[in-house]
């Protein structure tokens, strides 16, 4: 309704009276718009999409099978505010076998989520005040970063470079940042480098959290996704659990996206202080969901099937890449593979930034690609493309060579 007083009332975090009028498009509408008109452009020619982020199959059957039979049942119909028990103790027992994180008490140290992103987005809302900061890596995931702005903080970006393995530089944090800091915000395996951390880093982490009081969060969404070296959790660490929380998620290591689970482990005062702000917000997972996810978690070798699928995809796509040029090697971890993004095109077109040649590689070579211009110019590749099996992968990889090969990219 035009001149409606509604437009005036909106929160100044979402843009205030101006919600709603910026012409701005984000990365990722641009993308959905490319590949839209790419395809209505060449009918017929198939997009080879790179740029999903989910996993592209369905959960195993005995996860399927048990959410069916739980669906059914009288007592899981109600409520299930912050988790059942049988859950917590699950994923105590997962964070055991599959990490060596011993000694986790379920019914303390241990709470579910309704999917990492929600738990990521309520952290802020336990510790932020206007005027504390957060320390948050990038490139990466930014709804932490997105909330904590929203509750009056600050954020202190810790860049991501290729020149030490993906690992923020602690040490150049500048003190006046360290003097407002709250939390430390950290993801491995990690979207978008597929980079891992290591039991030193995260040694150096404890240490540095207690000398300068601040509270851990690390996204571990892709930790059971890890190629030629052991999962590595946090949690597994001397004095983690004195400092932090660790997030884990059902959706990318059990092809569970879409059912919205995951859990918070770790400081017990943390997790009751997360679930007080979370009982407020919402009333659980449907219990059904939590059983299947049980299945799940008691289930660890669906994870190393699927492991194993997105390491032969990582391995192909890293050897084709390679071929047309790009300076990319086979990640640590994750479904990623994060490479710099072309200069020019020999002969031809320039390239002012990521962005740019993802939108050049949609509209004309129909490949769909994630820029990430935040720490330099790098593109993202998914192994999530669709692919019926090892045969279809390998047409699709082959493919993708022809289109880029004819391009003599220049890097």
């Amino acid at each position: 309704m035009a001149g409606s007083y509604i437009q005036g009332r909106f929160a100044e975090r979402i843009g205030g009276a101006k919600f709603g009028k910026s012409t701005k498009i984000y990365k990722f509408e641009k993308i959905k718009r490319a590949k839209a008109a790419a395809q209505k452009a060449h009918p017929g020619v198939e997009l080879l999409d790179f740029g999903v982020g989910e996993p592209d199959d369905m959960a195993f059957p005995g996860v399927v099978e048990t959410l069916q039979r739980e669906a059914a049942r009288w007592e899981n119909r109600g409520y299930a505010d912050n988790g059942i028990a049988e859950f917590k103790d699950a994923a105590a027992r997962y964070l055991d076998r599959v990490f060596g994180a011993p000694g986790i008490n379920p019914q303390t140290e241990i709470i579910h989520s309704i999917g990492s992103k929600p738990a990521l987005a309520m952290l802020p809302a336990v510790f932020i005040n206007p005027g504390d900061a957060a320390l948050v890596t990038v490139p990466g995931y930014p709804v932490m970063a997105t909330h904590t702005r929203w509750y009056g903080g600050r954020v202190v970006d810790l860049p991501l470079v290729q020149e030490r393995d993906y690992l923020p530089d602690l040490s150049a944090i500048k003190a006046a940042d360290l003097k407002r800091a709250k939390l430390l915000y950290l993801n491995y395996p990690n979207n978008p480098t597929g980079a891992s951390a290591t039991r030193a880093f995260y040694e150096e982490v404890v240490r540095f959290a207690k000398r300068h009081k601040l509270i851990v969060v690390v996204d571990a969404a892709y930790a059971a996704l890890t190629y030629g070296e052991p999962p590595l959790s946090f949690l597994s660490i001397p004095g983690a659990k004195d400092v932090g929380v660790e997030l884990h998620s059902l959706s990318k290591a059990y092809n569970m996206t879409g059912w919205r689970l995951g859990f918070v482990a770790g400081s017990p005062l943390i997790v009751s202080a997360f679930g007080m702000v979370k009982d407020n917000c919402d009333s659980g997972q449907f219990k059904a969901i939590q059983r299947a996810g049980i299945y799940a978690l008691d289930h660890p070798e669906i994870t190393a099937e699927i492991g194993k699928k997105y390491e032969r995809r990582l391995r192909r796509l890293t050897d084709t890449l390679g071929a047309v040029g790009f300076d990319v090697k086979m990640p640590r971890g994750s479904f990623f593979l994060y490479t710099r993004a072309p200069k020019a095109i020999r002969g031809g077109r320039r390239f002012k930034s990521a962005e740019d040649v993802s939108e050049f590689l949609i509209t004309e070579k129909l490949i769909s690609t994630v820029p990430w211009d935040d720490v330099g110019h790098y593109l993202r590749f998914s192994a999530t493309f669709l692919a019926k099996d090892g045969a279809d992968e390998q047409r699709v990889l082959d493919e993708l060579k022809a289109r880029l090969s004819d391009l003599a990219l220049v890097f």
